[in-house]
């Protein structure tokens, strides 16, 4: 009678029983892998959205790319500057404060396609849900004027609202509103 593996133990039986155990790692690992990406990925708006709320206002300039993406031209002498941004699904905002000159107000507005004729006095163009998200607040004890400049094609909106308590320093507080399509 000629041994097998099985009655003999040789390396056959053992060789077996290792392709099963790769084979089963080469499964089990990619898909334990694929479960935990899938996990943390899928709450991307909620908790990413609340750890950068709960951040707030960034003081700093907004990288360039993402004030060309929402078309944000600070003026190159404002101060006081800080931005947040807002990314969703569909739309994406950022949020940006300065303080500049009269002439940078000026400028900046000649940027965007509006002057100062199109600032209404009194008028407060940035929501309360967006001014609560970044801790703005537009009491009415100020000397406020604001615009709304509808986007459309690759044009985001723009909110603006500018503090002229000090005509030769106004404050600047603008949301910039992509749509994605």
């Amino acid at each position: 009678m000629i041994p097998t593996s099985a009655t003999t133990g040789h390396p056959r039986g053992r060789r077996r029983w290792v392709q099963w155990i790769v084979v089963a790692l080469l499964i089990v690992i990619p898909s334990g892998y694929g479960a935990v990406a899938a996990v943390q990925s899928r709450d991307t708006d909620g908790a990413k959205s609340l750890k950068a709320e709960m951040a707030g206002l960034v003081d700093d300039w907004p990288a360039r790319t993402q004030r060309s993406i929402y078309q944000v031209p600070i003026p190159y002498n404002a101060t006081k500057v800080a931005y947040f941004e807002s990314n969703a699904w569909q739309t994406s905002s950022l949020y940006v404060q300065f303080t500049t000159t009269a002439g940078g107000l000026d400028t900046f507005l000649a940027q965007l396609g509006a002057g100062r004729e199109d600032l209404k006095g009194g008028a407060v163009t940035i929501t309360a849900d967006q001014s609560q998200r970044v801790g703005w607040k537009f009491s009415p004890a100020h000397d406020w004027a604001g615009a709304t400049l509808p986007g459309h094609g690759d044009k985001p909106e723009h909110r603006i609202t500018v503090n002229l308590d000090n005509p030769d320093k106004p404050a600047v507080y603008l949301v910039s509103t992509t749509t994605f399509r």
